[in-house]
């Protein structure tokens, strides 16, 4: 075989099939890739399994270092927040994946990429456009895209059957046939009984779907207090410990866990145009993300970040439509890197039966004057409430005179 094709492979129930398809019908060297970003037991066995089921060749590569320090800290300082809910666990590992997928591919002389993302999904969209910005000589095979491939393997079942038939073991099965992606910001499922939104996913008979979060209510009965010391909007310590961004996302994970902290059950608008249902799991990504914005409250210029706010919308599309190798998003991310220069301090949170609650904050490059604030004598001077009168009437002009037109009308 001359032809080389790079696969991204999670040895789940689609790209084991796709493996063994692809090596079939495109007579072709399959080389899978398999990024380390924190799947932990999800690796054990994966080399041997792509072995088996026709690999010529397997990568696998730690890149939880990289994940947590160029991608997943970025996104954090910039807020970013899909619906008011997502977190974007999936839709940021999914650029690193596609940039190590192309390095590999152009390493090895491979003519393509292929993955397994469903035609119907985000996934796609990402891996492809990262594909087109980072190597756009490079041909992209999407098996759910092919007429024959759906016609094969019209559903999950059709999957599972060809699967078993083949000596191929997958995790899904048809008793669970929801469909699940972890790393080290989050876990998600989706489809299958999911699919179904008043399927109630919390329910005591479906708490063993949920892997790094034990519910809310078997959580710890006494809450248990965590400081976060943070570095022009990095999260640099835990609990007084220095850590690198892989270590402080392991540790607030475990934390996170142990509380029942950052569960999400959501629908949401994908790219493509449809609506969709996912469960999330991000414990850390969510005691990071509350401790981050009280870290900016407290040292955050009041229009630098109400100007950061109003970009939040659509930093975090960005990310969640595959656009992380796109111009826009780098010229926001400068944007961003210039409002954290002084987001620099401490936050103490406390955590308790799926709850993060704001516990104290401090920093040496504050905002905050309590001589300025406070409601007793100002020892400053700095503020003069008389002043507030000519404030209010100069903001008071429009809304008079708007109000006088109206009136004329009657």
């Amino acid at each position: 075989m001359s032809k080389k094709i790079v696969l991204a492979y999670s040895g789940g129930l689609d790209t084991s099939v796709i493996l063994a398809w692809l090596k079939e019908k495109y007579d072709a060297e399959i080389i899978t890739f398999t990024a380390d970003i924190g799947q932990k037991d999800e690796l054990e066995g994966l080399e041997e399994k792509a072995l088996r089921t026709g690999a010529s060749k397997v990568y696998i590569d730690d890149l939880r270092d990289e994940f947590a320090k160029d991608f997943i800290y970025p996104m954090f300082q910039a807020g970013a927040i899909y619906e008011g809910q997502y977190l974007l666990g999936t839709s940021i590992a999914r650029p690193l994946i596609a940039k190590r997928m192309v390095e590999i591919a152009r390493a090895e002389g491979a003519f393509a990429i292929a993955h397994g993302a469903t035609g119907k999904g985000n996934d796609q969209v990402r891996f492809e456009l990262t594909a087109a910005a980072l190597a756009p000589e490079l041909e992209v095979i999407a098996p759910w895209r092919l007429d024959e491939f759906r016609e094969q393997f019209p559903g999950r079942a059709e999957m599972i059957a060809y699967a078993e038939k083949h000596g191929i073991n997958v995790v899904a099965t048809a008793s669970k046939p929801y469909s699940m992606d972890r790393n080290l910001l989050h876990i998600s499922y989706e489809s299958g009984v999911l699919e179904d939104p008043w399927f109630d996913a919390s329910a005591e008979e479906n708490k063993d779907m949920y892997l790094l979060t034990v519910s809310p209510e078997d959580a710890p009965d006494q809450p248990e207090y965590v400081e976060l010391e943070f570095e022009q909007g990095n999260c640099v310590a835990v609990n007084g410990e220095r850590l690198s961004p892989l270590g402080v996302m392991e540790k607030l994970n475990e934390l996170g866990g142990k509380h029942g902290i950052g569960r999400i059950d959501m629908v949401e608008n994908r790219f493509v145009g449809m609506k969709s249902r996912g469960v999330y799991e991000t414990p850390g990504g969510t005691i990071l993300f509350v401790a981050h914005r009280k870290m900016e409250s407290l040292t955050m210029d009041r229009e630098v970040m109400h100007l950061r706010d109003s970009l939040i919308p659509r930093y975090a599309e960005l990310v969640y439509n595959g656009f992380w190798f796109s111009p826009e998003r780098t010229a926001l991310q400068a944007l961003i890197t210039e409002s954290q220069k002084n987001v620099t301090g401490t936050v103490r949170l406390k955590l308790y039966k799926g709850n993060v609650i704001g516990a104290g904050v401090k920093s040496p490059v504050s905002l905050y004057n309590p001589n300025i604030a406070t409601m007793e004598a100002d020892p400053t001077q700095a503020y003069n409430q008389n002043d507030a009168t000519g404030f209010i009437r100069l903001n008071a002009l429009r809304l008079k005179v708007s109000s006088g037109v109206e009136q004329s009308k009657r």
